[in-house]
């Protein structure tokens, strides 16, 4: 349940929840679910329910055991903030993070009304980063939402960047990435709606990180944007 990722904007994934139901616009072409339903087909017992929510009660504890620091990925394969996990879960999710101050976990939800909501009833450690994913201009309130979180480090995934942000407000935000859709039936992304984003975040001095282009062969379209590759992160925050 956790592994050494090649997301190229962190280190490892740790799933203590695999499975999530679709919500918006970026979700139509999820590769979690792909894959997790080639896992279940492979006869992977984590993946016994296919893409439906299940809770890894025996993951929960995992970094615990991680001796060298690392960056890590919280729910790669789900999102901690689904109306189906409880408050409950979600609390010994945090514990385990508190008490692992050795790593940095980031979370990305697109469940950010809820967050917003959990969010006073969470005691939130410097060493977790809170994001949500923004795919288009029809779910920007997903960053005001998360200017609400009292997180340490809030960041924003605009992947798979689906359409215009040019009005997005990025302020009291600390990091974006930005990423085209990859797969079968990856939608195209605009160099424009890169470049919105690029120019908002250098107005507003937040690290830019942008992950590839995507494609149906994201490895023939690479990562360059403006001739070089942009693998800016914030500072890390200090305890």
């Amino acid at each position: 349940m956790a592994a050494n990722s090649h997301i190229e904007w962190t280190e490892a994934t740790w799933n203590p929840v695999t499975g999530c139901t679709k919500v918006s616009a970026g979700c139509k072409n999820c590769y979690a679910e792909r894959l997790a339903l080639r896992l279940q087909a492979m006869g992977n017992r984590r993946y016994r329910n296919g893409f439906r929510i299940t809770l890894h009660d025996d993951v929960v504890d995992l970094p615990k055991s991680w001796r060298i620091p690392r960056m890590i990925f919280v729910n790669s394969m789900s999102d901690l903030f689904h109306d189906s996990v409880s408050f409950e879960f979600i609390q010994r999710v945090f514990e385990t993070m508190r008490g692992c101050s050795q790593h940095t976990f980031q979370i990305l939800t697109k469940r950010s009304a809820r967050l917003a909501a959990l969010a006073p009833e969470i005691d939130w450690p410097t060493n977790v980063w809170m994001g949500v994913s923004v795919e288009d201009s029809r779910v920007l309130s997903r960053v005001d939402d998360l200017r609400r979180v009292p997180a340490a480090l809030r960041f924003l995934s605009c992947e798979p960047l689906i359409g215009s942000l040019a009005s997005i407000d990025l302020s009291n935000i600390h990091w974006v990435i930005v990423g085209g859709e990859s797969g079968p039936f990856a939608r195209p992304m605009k160099i424009e709606w890169v470049r919105e984003i690029f120019r908002a975040c250098r107005k507003e001095k937040v690290p830019f990180f942008f992950k590839q282009w995507g494609g149906i062969r994201k490895d023939l379209t690479g990562r360059l944007l403006r001739g070089r590759t942009y693998d800016e992160m914030p500072a890390p925050v200090a305890a």
